[in-house]
């Protein structure tokens, strides 16, 4: 199974939220989100599970 690797601007559009709104959750943590060198990574499974759990009141 092959991952899907979304940058920030992605993930923004994925969510519709500001790009900032979703730098500012994975610095402190809020989001799911990996560095590589100096950008932030999301893997979109775990975006997935992540609004699944936020859905369910588990976030």
């Amino acid at each position: 199974m092959v991952s899907s690797v979304l940058t920030i601007d992605e993930v923004a559009d994925y969510l519709k939220m500001k790009t900032v709104t979703i730098y500012k959750h994975a610095q402190e943590g809020k989001i799911p989100a990996f560095k590589v060198g100096s950008k932030w990574r999301f893997k979109k499974e775990t975006i997935d599970r992540w609004i699944e759990n936020q859905e369910n009141g588990r976030g």
